[in-house]
């Protein structure tokens, strides 16, 4: 039987590893950098939730997969075996986004949507690369309307829009590719938070921490 040779480090390999590389560099910086914020967000969406709240979840692309994959985290489980918790993404209905979208403009998809659902005391988070999505700005200033509070996800050019959030989890990277990565980081660590919070006897036992289930 041949042995199979391992491949001479190629062309590819090298920017396979200059690519992680680049990864890793932008993740590490999260720690220094977001931490506090990623702590406040979470302490948003425990009261809210710890109070019959809902977290609600808008992006665009990229941004709309975080946001149902982060809701689905909470009304499913992280990492523990639990009850659901409310968490809804408003990117999954494409009835309503294609009525609302075709009746009263792309912008107002979201916004539309969470003034007939958002009440005082619920979670908005918005996420936007780069800060300048139109139906997240809108979704935004609803929020505030309706007394909600809003975590808001961007990347180093979304300064602005951060400024309009009451937490701002920026991913110190102006690439789109790396604040993403950075958003679906600290939106984990937002959902790990949550859990540990709100379910701390079910994570009791041995004192170690569960595994997460495949999927």
């Amino acid at each position: 039987m041949r042995r199979k040779t391992t491949p001479a480090r190629g062309p590819l390999e090298r920017e396979a590893r200059a690519v992680l590389r680049d990864a890793g560099v932008s993740l590490r910086r999260l720690e220094s950098r977001c931490a506090r914020a990623v702590a406040a967000a979470a302490e948003a969406a425990i009261s809210s939730l710890g109070s019959g709240g809902t977290v609600y979840f808008c992006g665009n692309g990229g941004s709309a997969a975080d946001a149902q994959h982060l809701a689905a985290e909470l009304s499913g489980r992280y990492f523990l075996d639990r009850p659901a918790l409310a968490a809804i993404a408003l990117t999954t209905n494409s009835s309503a986004l294609t009525a609302i979208g075709n009746d009263f403009g792309f912008e107002q998809v979201y916004s539309r949507q969470l003034r007939g659902v958002g009440t005082p005391g619920d979670v908005l988070v918005a996420i936007t690369t780069s800060g300048r999505s139109a139906n997240v700005l809108r979704a935004v200033e609803t929020a505030h309307e309706l007394g909600m509070t809003v975590i808001g996800m961007t990347g180093l050019s979304g300064r602005r829009f951060a400024a309009q959030c009451d937490h701002a989890l920026v991913t110190p990277s102006a690439s789109t590719p790396r604040i993403q990565e950075g958003h679906i980081t600290m939106g984990h660590a937002l959902c790990e938070l949550v859990e540990r919070a709100l379910f701390p006897a079910r994570g009791k036992g041995n004192g170690k921490r569960p595994t997460r289930r495949p999927r």
